[in-house]
């Protein structure tokens, strides 16, 4: 099955519901203050009227699709332990609200995903509360991985009685080779679809085999076929895209790639905490690096992944590059460049900031006055630009120059006779880069899709000049 072909056109927006923005009236009491930092248990009261009525702002940006971290009911403000899959977390709204936000967004041409998590419930789920009650009697026992009775739920420590995410209790893995709870999971997955959905972003795939995902993406495909699957999969691994199971990845490798090519400060890992390391790459070492990104996938598979720099899982972007403007400019001009569909996440755009889970979770700052101006204008250029420019949607990649003396990496990007080269300057001294115009296709001379800069082909060459970390995005006059 081809992947979805909406995805190639996309430019995705990330928002964890709690954050985004309050729109019920009657929030309940006992909220923490929008502004004040974030907690791991407290909650904000974003809502979904709060997304519907901020719409035409991510209209205004750009955005044209959305993923939403979960929204059913649940007992923790990231919900990913759901207590009732088929329904709407009451702090956030209702079916009511949620098909009210589907409507204005296809209004607007907007495409919608959630997040299906698939591999473990929570412990106030209505079959794993069956357990905890009938024990060896109950219906749903083979839901779960029961090792012995009684099972302690709400103890301290690593569940042992059953199994369980990472071992947290509050997190009952779910027997996804139970054909019973296969249909549960394909019901529930069907019914938001009819819902008017566009896909999944599909939590922690890699807990589940792929036989189970090669039966779910026939399920999803028959329903859908345009329906977008993309996998939380936090490694270069093309087994995930082989034909049949996922559309893409959350690129999570691109980004490693991105933030480490600036010099960023990155944990080893975003998910478990460990030494904080600084390491930056030489362009030639990312023109290596980007090929095999390239190369690991199929074509297709390429222009659906879902490209990132943040995630509710990581380190906000101005965080990771210590605050650093230009460099967080040129770090989004290289996502929106490289194959795939570029992701913001929340608030990333006015220049929000934060550390690791819990702190990258803040309210979003509705007073402008707070805002990176800079930063959101030249995010609405590059998606502009993008919109604008079918090889950057849809163009083959390419490697062009690298020049690790001047601190030079560019790549093209293909589509038929059309290219455009995108050229970046990693270093804090401006620097020059000479192309082949006739091999890009620009023998006339190039305008560069960001600054509307024009550069005239002499002798068969274009001469770029960047200042400090500056970028070019070039096309043929």
């Amino acid at each position: 099955m081809p992947t979805p072909t909406w995805v190639s056109d996309a430019v995705f927006y990330q928002i964890f519901p709690d954050r985004f923005a309050r729109g019920n009236g009657h929030n309940p009491p006992g909220l923490r203050a929008w502004e004040s930092r974030p907690t791991r248990r407290g909650y904000h009261g974003g809502d979904l009227r709060g997304i519907t009525g901020r719409l035409d702002y991510l209209q205004d940006l750009g955005v044209n699709a959305i993923y939403f971290n979960p929204i059913f009911h649940a007992p923790t403000n990231h919900r990913y332990n759901a207590t009732d899959y088929m329904r709407i977390d009451p702090l956030l709204g209702d079916l009511k609200d949620f098909q009210e936000l589907i409507a204005a967004a296809k209004h607007r041409g907007m495409r919608v995903i959630l997040d299906g998590v698939l591999n473990h419930s929570g412990r106030e789920f209505f079959a794993f509360q069956d357990v905890l009650e009938k024990g060896e009697n109950s219906a749903y026992k083979d839901w779960f991985f029961i090792h012995r009775y009684p099972l302690n739920a709400y103890g301290r420590g690593k569940a042992t009685e059953y199994e369980a995410w990472w071992g947290f209790r509050e997190l009952p893995k779910l027997n996804t080779d139970n054909p019973e709870v296969r249909k549960y999971l394909f019901d529930m997955t069907l019914f938001w679809l009819d819902q008017g959905i566009d896909g999944w972003r599909l939590d922690v795939p890699n807990e589940i085999g792929f036989p189970f995902w090669e039966q779910y993406s026939r399920v999803v495909k028959a329903a859908n076929p345009e329906a977008y699957l993309v996998g939380e999969i936090w490694h270069l691994q093309p087994e995930w895209t082989q034909p049949g199971r996922l559309d893409g990845l959350m690129n999570y490798p691109l980004r490693k790639l991105i933030l480490e090519g600036l010099g960023a400060r990155l944990p080893n890992t975003d998910v478990v905490p460990s030494a904080v390391r600084t390491s930056s790459l030489a362009p030639s070492q990312m023109a290596a690096q980007a090929e095999a990104l390239w190369q690991a996938y199929p074509a297709e598979n390429n222009l659906a992944m879902y490209n990132l720099l943040a995630s509710h899982d990581t380190t906000r972007t101005l965080t990771a590059l210590r605050g650093h403007a230009a460099k967080t400019r040129l770090a989004y001009a290289l996502l929106f460049a490289f194959p795939g569909a570029p992701a913001i996440y929340y608030g990333d755009e006015v220049g929000m900031r934060g550390g690791k889970d819990p702190a990258s979770r803040g309210g979003f700052p509705w007073d402008e006055r707070s805002w990176d101006v800079d930063l959101r204008d030249w995010i609405k250029t590059l998606i502009a630009a993008r919109k604008a420019s079918a090889p950057l949607k849809r163009g083959v990649y390419y490697n062009l120059l690298h020049d690790d003396a001047a601190g030079v990496f560019s790549f093209g990007r293909r589509l038929g006779t059309e290219q455009v080269a995108a050229v970046f300057n990693f270093s804090s001294r401006p620097a020059a880069a000479t192309l082949d115009a006739g091999a890009l296709g620009m023998p006339g001379g190039a305008q560069d899709l960001l600054s509307g800069q024009r550069y005239v082909a002499e002798a068969g060459r274009l001469a770029v000049r960047l200042p400090a970390w500056g970028v070019a995005w070039l096309a043929a006059v």
